[in-house]
């Protein structure tokens, strides 16, 4: 049954807290619905909402709102120790990876904590602490937006970049994705995998736990780690990290490190290295600065926080000062990971 709610407030659905209103608003709780749903808007141009925390909101949505909330998590595939296990798009990610650990499997204990719905995971290409979506991903589910038809796409249909996929580019706006498949090692089975530890703080985390290197310590330790520097969006409205981290050439690095020998990367490929956004936000004196209820977040410069009643154009003009201030001072360009909804 399709539901349809008018002049609908979005503020508890969009992590950065946006007080921002939606035309039309309809929940959807299965496969059905969607349809149904996406049937009754066919003369529309349609908002998909997820998890509402990777988008900062500009103002209120004229066109239907339509709320993926599918559940559900169920093993597709079993081979030896590698296992598959396919999660609905209405999917907390966070609570998927605790659930991932809880049962043994490896391959997304490094992405713990990360705000947000399976569903647009892949959008993102989601990725923390050396690991990224693509390296579990098998494949997903999507429903095309104008004929309903149900496709599966695998790993190299995605197009998987940095903060990047297929979903951003050519296929903008025409599915709707419906389950992620994943694959994972049964821990259950085998000792032979290999965890990852060597970025940002995760050793040293795991150090001070004295536990270990098992997943759930390396997902502790990137919890504890999370949850020093990012804000909880139900206290403190934010998108997690605003920018994404620059990737510049090798010769471009070595300049930089000529005044600035302490800037942090990480290498990319052979020419080229990726460098900490929140370090350059930083160095720029950034970290802590307000400009009325938009802020940066004081222990995390990646961050952008509302403190309260920011507008979505209040964030933007803050973003934008920052990268004004972070291109004059090391003539490198900063882009937002967030994706900003502009109607």
């Amino acid at each position: 049954m399709i539901q349809v709610n008018h002049n609908f407030s979005l503020k508890e659905f969009n992590t950065f807290g946006i007080s921002a209103f939606a035309k039309a608003y309809s929940p959807t709780n299965s496969i059905e619905q969607l349809k149904e749903t996406l049937s009754y808007y066919r003369r529309e141009t349609i908002f998909l909402l997820g998890g509402g925390s990777n988008m900062l909101i500009t103002q209120d949505i004229e066109t239907p709102v339509i709320h993926v909330l599918i559940k559900g998590i169920k093993e597709v595939y079993r081979e030896n120790t590698t296992v598959r296990l396919q999660a609905m798009a209405g999917e907390n990610w966070h609570e998927f990876v605790m659930y991932c650990i809880s049962k043994r499997y490896a391959g997304v204990e490094n992405l713990a904590l990360i705000p947000g719905n399976i569903g647009t995971s892949p959008i993102q290409n989601i990725g923390a602490y050396g690991v990224e979506l693509k390296d579990v991903f098998y494949s997903c589910t999507v429903l095309d937006l104008k004929t309903q038809e149900e496709k599966t796409l695998f790993l190299d249909d995605c197009k998987f970049g940095y903060r990047d996929s297929i979903f951003k580019n050519e296929a903008k706006g025409k599915y709707v994705i419906t389950s992620v498949t994943l694959e994972l090692s049964d821990l259950n089975l085998t000792d032979k995998y290999q965890v990852k530890t060597s970025y940002g703080a995760i050793q040293e985390e795991l150090n001070k736990l004295n536990k270990g290197e098992s997943i759930d310590q390396i997902a502790q330790a990137v919890i504890n780690i999370r949850s020093s520097k990012l804000p909880d969006p139900k206290l403190l409205g934010n998108s997690g990290s605003f920018f994404k981290n620059p990737i510049i050439n090798k010769a471009a690095y070595h300049k930089l490190l000529e005044s600035n020998d302490d800037i942090p990367s990480y290498p990319v490929n052979d020419d080229q290295v990726k460098v900490p956004a929140g370090w350059l936000i930083d160095k720029c004196g950034l970290k802590g600065y307000r400009d009325g209820d938009a802020a940066v977040h004081d222990k995390q410069a990646l961050v952008l926080v509302n403190h309260g009643n920011a507008t979505g154009s209040d964030i933007i003009n803050l973003a934008q000062f920052i990268q004004n201030q972070v291109y004059s001072k090391f003539g490198i360009k900063i882009h937002p990971e967030v994706n900003l909804i502009k109607q």
